[in-house]
């Protein structure tokens, strides 16, 4: 009787915690939120670059993270971003003046954290 409600204690917990991961998935926050192929925005054509700059990013664990905070960076105006996953960066050529706030917030909302601009 005892190990029956051990095993069944077990596969509680198991079942809670698949259940939270799961949750995070679909809502988009996991460590590695991709499924299926994402569809890259590609940055604007920036004819006369204003500022190049770079930001060191922690957090991306997937070739799908890495898609995420590049589509979200190019979907800025007058941004052409490419993430590099290895080196945990973003080159951001800008066709206007861009402060690094909204470099950062773009990315934090994505779930991932800034840890410098340079």
């Amino acid at each position: 009787m005892g190990g029956t409600i051990l095993v069944v204690c077990i596969l509680v917990l198991i079942v809670v915690g698949a259940v939270i991961s799961s949750a995070k998935h679909f809502k988009g926050e996991g460590g590695c939120c991709g499924g299926g192929g994402s569809v890259k925005v590609k940055g604007d054509k920036i004819k006369d670059v204003v500022a190049v700059k770079t930001i060191y990013i922690e957090g991306m664990h997937c070739s799908n993270c890495s898609d995420r905070v590049q589509n979200a960076l190019n979907s800025l105006s007058q941004v052409n971003a490419k993430v590099d996953l290895k080196k945990k960066q973003a080159v951001v050529k800008l066709g206007r003046e861009v402060s690094d706030d909204e470099l950062k917030s773009c990315v934090e909302r994505c779930g991932y954290s800034v840890t410098g601009i340079g």
